[in-house]
Formats: C-alpha cells, structure tokens, sequence
C-alpha cells in the first residue's frame, strides 16, 4: 500500500523581525516597488518619444535612467519576499499603491519630459524615506540598506536632471 504525502506547513519565519514589522515594512516596500515600476515606465516611454535639439543627449540619458530602475524592481520584490508577503505586480496594483504619476498620453515636449522626471524621482525619494521610521525600529539593516541604495540613485538623478532645467 502506498503511503499518501502528507502536508506540511512552511514554516514559521523567524528571523528577528516581528510579523506586525514585516508586514508594515512590506507595505511601504509594495509602495516603494510601484513607485519604481511607474517611473520606469516614464523613463522608457520618454526614451522612445524624446525629440527635439536634445534628441541624442536624452535620448541616450533617459536609456541609462530606465536601465537602472528596471534592475532596481527586482531586489526591492525580492525584499518583499524575504519578509514573508507577495510582491505586487500588475498594473491594477501598482496604480494604486504608486504615488509617481502615470506618463501623459500625449508625449510633452523634451523639457516637460525632463521636469517630469525629476518629480518622479523626488517621490520615489519621499516613498522610500518615509519607510526608514518603521524599519529602524524594527531593525531590519537589509532594508535600510536597499533604501540607502535607492535614495542614492534618485536624488543624484534627480540633480542631474535638475541641472538640464536651469538657464
């Protein structure tokens, strides 16, 4: 006679951090991940419909600028993960939870484009600062890490992009 398996529970994830913690730190991470997701689109939307005397410089800076965020969704879903709680990941969700504005329907002109882009990595930065109360005090170095990461990346970029606004 055959044994029939038997279901086991995943076990309970205990590392340090306690679930009231990782439950909040994974919400504010979800909002982190939308932010990123809906910037990335911008950018390579931007990317795809720049035109103008600044054609080759933005065309070539929004690629580097899509390029790097499309590899920061990962570790930030993969964050979500380690805590214990799925990441989301459909357009329905993330245009809930985003606080970075969809792209116009209508291409802007270059400088818009640019103007634009700075306003999405300011809210990306606030998304990500205002999550570092909750994970300092639970502790959660790894997460702080990934904010740090972040927040360097967007408000350089921010400045950067800044710069092609002044005159």
């Amino acid at each position: 006679m055959a044994k029939s398996a038997t279901k086991t529970a995943a076990p309970v994830i205990n590392i340090g951090i306690a679930e009231k913690d990782r439950a909040a730190i994974a919400k504010g991470l979800s909002k982190l991940l939308a932010d990123t997701y809906t910037l990335y689109l911008t950018t390579h939307n931007f990317h795809w419909n720049v035109t103008g005397p600044m054609f080759n410089t933005l065309h070539a800076m929004f690629m580097t600028q899509y390029t790097e965020l499309w590899g920061a969704v990962d570790p930030v879903a993969e964050r979500i993960r380690s805590l214990g709680h799925a990441a989301p990941g459909s357009y329905a969700q993330f245009g809930k939870l985003a606080s970075v504005p969809d792209a116009p329907a209508t291409p802007p002109k270059a400088m818009e484009m640019v103007r634009i882009l700075v306003q999405g990595h300011e809210a990306v930065a606030r998304t990500a600062r205002g999550l570092f109360p909750v994970v300092d005090k639970a502790g959660d170095e790894p997460t702080a890490d990934l904010l740090t990461q972040r927040l360097t990346v967007h408000e350089q970029t921010a400045w950067m992009l800044r710069s092609l606004l002044e005159e």
